[in-house]
């Protein structure tokens, strides 16, 4: 079952339009996760030099999911991408513990943009099939999640390669869909 199934079950409006970025640090699995809800192939995936865009039209949703690359090159023009974003995905490596912190700089300075003031954020803790994978709670304390408090979030534990963990995810984000119409 896709996202597109879970938004049919969900439908809030005949006309919703809905725009989701998807971000987060090279190799964290971004690219995957779009390809698995788009219910695409994911064995050949090459990293994002840009940005990948996905745009689904069914039964009255039209859902727009931008997946900007994570290199750090690349970093300085997420910004670019703010604008009419009604929802926020953050795709940690769990397994990437190293880069924890240079995780927790980039999502903190997204927090901190204007833009995206109030956008909901799902934030994916991916690559929960390996053994040197963080838990949720480990990535939620590094990440210092709790401290958020202008916008409701979610960490959800996550596999892109299996897709073990993604439905729910994307079950939360449907839910938090905000309701303002394009």
């Amino acid at each position: 079952m896709g996202l597109l199934s879970v938004l049919r079950r969900l439908k809030h409006s005949p006309e919703l339009e809905v725009r989701i970025l998807l971000l987060g640090l090279d190799n964290a699995g971004k690219t995957t996760l779009l390809k698995q809800l788009a219910a695409e192939d994911i064995s050949h995936i090459t990293p994002t030099q840009g940005f990948n865009i996905k745009s689904v039209q069914s039964q009255g949703f039209k859902l727009n999911v931008w997946d900007i690359g994570g290199q750090r090159r690349i970093r300085p023009y997420w910004r670019s991408y703010y604008d009419n974003t009604d929802l926020l995905i953050y795709v940690i490596d769990s397994s990437d513990r190293k880069r924890f912190d240079e995780t927790a700089q980039e999502l903190a300075e997204l927090l901190d943009e204007e833009k995206l003031h109030m956008v909901p954020l799902l934030i994916f803790a991916n690559k929960q099939d390996l053994q040197t994978a963080a838990a949720a709670q480990e990535i939620s304390e590094r990440l210092q999640l709790h401290t958020i408090r202008d916008r409701i979030w979610q960490i959800q534990p996550c596999c892109t390669h299996t897709a073990e963990g993604v439905q729910d995810g994307m079950v939360w984000l449907c839910r938090n869909i905000p309701t303002r119409r394009k």
